[in-house]
């Protein structure tokens, strides 16, 4: 489908103003509405190229500017070391509430919004892995998509790294995603394997790919990325969504 482009809304948060960039087809009707939370680096080339993809399959899309709070609006951290250390610094300086409070902002700003069916579904990459698995603890949440979700199995998002996701992971009541690259050091076999055995013991419904690919393998630019996974996975993105975000 032909996408159009929205530019940005700024939706209410009690934290002040959430900059959100707005992807959706340009045909005329109601689209199913995903929430898709960046990387630390916030709206990159890779992450809006992903954005216009999904909402060029029949899908509404929008993507926050994740630190809103601690960074001017528009501020696109670099893909360098830099741009490293201040995304993670403003990972662990933000609260966990505020996180959970985009979320539901967010949820609610697309339920009302007269293009949206009212269906919701999350994904994310990197630290949006992890944002879109807290989303989906919300019972509006139908479909939640994860790629490789950092600080999951370590527990420590937020200010004082000290989160409850997994603990809640039985709030989850629509369908899950996780993908993993098993190169990946930012979340190694031990941690996989605890995330695992907590969404076996909650009872949760998900899939689970692990494949040979290392941190950000999804990104469509620098050395890791890798085309041939990426064309595979984005069909599971798209399946998971047709399953629970139609009908």
């Amino acid at each position: 489908m032909v996408i159009r482009e929205k530019g940005h809304i700024e939706v209410r948060t009690t934290r002040g103003p959430m900059r959100t960039y707005v992807f959706e087809p340009a045909a005329e009707g109601r689209w199913p509405g995903v929430i898709f939370y960046s990387e630390i680096f916030q709206m990159t080339g890779p992450i809006q190229r992903f954005a216009m993809w999904l909402a060029g399959h029949g899908y509404m899309v929008m993507a926050p500017e994740v630190y809103h709070e601690l960074e001017p609006a528009g501020t696109v951290l670099t893909y360098d070391q830099a741009g490293s250390d201040k995304g993670n610094a403003d990972k662990y300086a933000k609260e966990l509430a505020s996180y959970d409070d985009d979320a539901r902002a967010l949820v609610a700003t697309l339920k009302q919004h007269p293009h949206c069916t009212g269906a919701i579904g999350a994904l994310g990459i990197c630290l949006g892995g992890h944002l879109a698995f807290r989303t989906a603890l919300l019972p509006d949440v139908k479909g939640t998509v994860c790629f490789y979700a950092t600080d999951l199995h370590s527990a420590t998002l937020g200010r004082g790294k000290q989160d409850d996701s997994l603990a809640r992971a039985s709030e989850i009541k629509g369908e899950l995603l996780h993908v993993w690259g098993r190169q990946d050091p930012h979340v190694p076999l031990e941690g996989r394997r605890k995330i695992l055995a907590r969404l076996d013991e909650a009872g949760v419904n998900y899939q689970w790919f692990e494949v040979n690919g290392a941190h950000a393998f999804m990104r469509d630019e620098g050395y890791r990325y890798d085309p041939e996974l990426a064309w595979l996975l984005q069909g599971w993105v798209l399946a998971v969504f047709q399953r629970t975000l139609h009908g």
